[in-house]
């Protein structure tokens, strides 16, 4: 389907897996406000604190439950958020890793065979390792350097064998509020600032990050369409780990000597870091029709100039926790 034909109606009930990550967390409400009544989340059966009259419990893992979940609700269409995206812990342990982000699409495939049912799945840009200049397109080979990348990249490939109907959008940092307070790229630099301790980000790290209310809306436009293949879709802005660090430090007024710097190679060996994964996502706003991204943070004027912006603290700025919530965790243009 091309940007001019006309976008279907997204396809109900939808099942949305994954809920407890930041994409799928930030989706959920999204879509159920949208189709109240028509939308299902899931979550992992131990992860018992997340409750909800549209979630349910069953590991993604779990075949024989998720027929039983199909039998049940009969989806048309499926946005998997799944997997494990905790760096450290997937090196640690490569079969917790595989199972939970291949063997669950393997699963999810699996229940899908012989049905219509349309799929948008979440994949991720550290399927790359670095780039020189970065802007990773679509049709360059991946080369993963962690567990998490290699499943994940692994993961695309069989969607593309088993299910090559399906549209699979690689993001970059999701920037939107979480389930647990700590499971997002916000949420761990902040924690650390506000309890006065230090955070050590990467210099040669570098991401296009999204707001979650943009990665909504274009989810939702996917799921509307015919559209099949991978699909970049990083934000417009490039910004390094400590950047990003920079902008939560300053923006939430915090101490500016608490946030450091390094390159990679100085952090030692686990986990492994991929380098500048940045992403062009013209191949996504060409079939859209429209740029699908705001940049993050939306106004240039947070957008870090030199190593030391963030000592800068003009007398009329505002900043605070609350400004971080305004600014960062959602699209400030998208709130009114």
């Amino acid at each position: 389907m091309s940007a001019d034909a006309p976008r279907r109606e997204t396809r109900l009930p939808l099942l949305i897996t994954g809920v407890a990550g930041v994409p799928g967390y930030n989706a959920l409400p999204y879509f159920s406000s949208k189709y109240p009544g028509q939308v299902v989340g899931v979550r992992q059966v131990n992860n018992w604190r997340m409750l909800g009259e549209n979630i349910v419990a069953c590991d993604v893992e779990d075949v024989d439950g998720l027929k039983r979940l199909f039998d049940q609700y009969q989806f048309k269409a499926v946005l998997n958020c799944g997997g494990s995206c905790a760096l450290k812990s997937c090196e640690m342990d490569p079969s917790m890793a595989w199972r939970i982000n291949f063997e669950s699409v393997r699963n999810l495939l699996h229940v899908l065979e012989g049905t219509d049912t349309r799929l948008v799945q979440l994949s991720i840009d550290l399927v790359y390792s670095d780039k020189n200049g970065g802007g990773y397109f679509e049709h360059e080979p991946t080369d993963p350097v962690t567990i998490y990348g290699k499943t994940m990249a692994a993961s695309e490939n069989l969607i593309q064998l088993e299910r090559p109907e399906t549209a699979v959008l690689r993001i970059s940092l999701p920037m939107g509020i979480s389930f647990n307070g700590h499971a997002g790229a916000i949420d761990w630099i902040q924690s650390r600032f506000a309890k006065n301790k230090p955070a050590t980000l990467y210099y040669d790290e570098v991401r296009t990050p999204t707001y979650t209310d943009c990665l909504n809306r274009v989810i939702d436009d996917m799921l509307g369409r015919d559209a099949a293949g991978i699909f970049h879709a990083g934000g417009p802005r490039r910004l390094s780990l400590y950047q990003i660090a920079q902008i939560i430090n300053r923006v939430g007024d915090y101490d500016p000597n608490n946030l450091m710097g390094c390159m990679r190679v100085e952090a030692g060996p686990m986990p492994p870091r991929a380098g500048d994964v940045t992403m062009d996502s013209t191949k996504l706003a060409d079939e859209l029709g429209y740029d699908p991204f705001d940049p993050w943070p939306l106004h240039d004027c947070w957008m870090p100039t030199h190593d030391e912006w963030h000592y800068e603290r003009p007398a009329d700025e505002l900043r605070g926790a609350q400004q971080i919530q305004e600014l960062l965790y959602r699209n400030p243009r998208l709130q009114f």
